[in-house]
């Protein structure tokens, strides 16, 4: 066994790398660590890594994601507030990527998809005190995110 203790970084490939860049920096803040030829990566605000998320461009005619093929079906960003996904949603529905919102019980989630097509999740995990019946569930249902913010913001 070896003692994972969390995803470190995440690696894309992407049809145009500034596109990509550029889409990440606005929808998450990301900031630009890192380039070199045909790759950028990027820092998330506030993380502890050298880059969270390295781009590779494989140029402008690459097959895009296939939904329902074997692969990576997204990744999950993590913010620290309720109300990170007020502020969230509005940036994503502005960029005309948001693509979905679900409350999964102990996680609040949007859901969005970059230039390439690529789904993201930006989600808020609830207290883990007030899990409830959701320690050993996965919900999937409508997002209400007036009330989440009413009872957690």
């Amino acid at each position: 066994m070896i003692p994972v203790k969390r995803l470190n970084h995440a690696v894309l490939y992407v049809r145009d790398v500034a596109v990509a860049a550029a889409f990440y920096q606005e929808a998450l803040g990301f900031e630009v660590v890192g380039e070199m030829p045909g790759a950028v990566f990027l820092r998330a605000a506030g993380s502890d890594n050298h880059h969270d998320l390295g781009l590779f461009s494989i140029g402008p005619n690459a097959q895009g994601p296939t939904r329902g093929a074997v692969g990576l079906y997204h990744l999950a960003w993590q913010v620290d507030s309720i109300n990170d996904l007020v502020t969230g949603r509005e940036t994503l529905a502005r960029l005309g990527a948001l693509s979905g919102e679900s409350d999964h019980g102990a996680t609040k989630s949007l859901y969005g998809h970059d230039p390439d097509g690529k789904e993201f999740e930006v989600m808020w995990m609830v207290p883990r005190d007030q899990w409830g019946d959701n320690e050993h569930a996965a919900p999937i249902a409508p997002l209400d995110l007036d009330a989440e913010v009413a009872r957690h913001g």
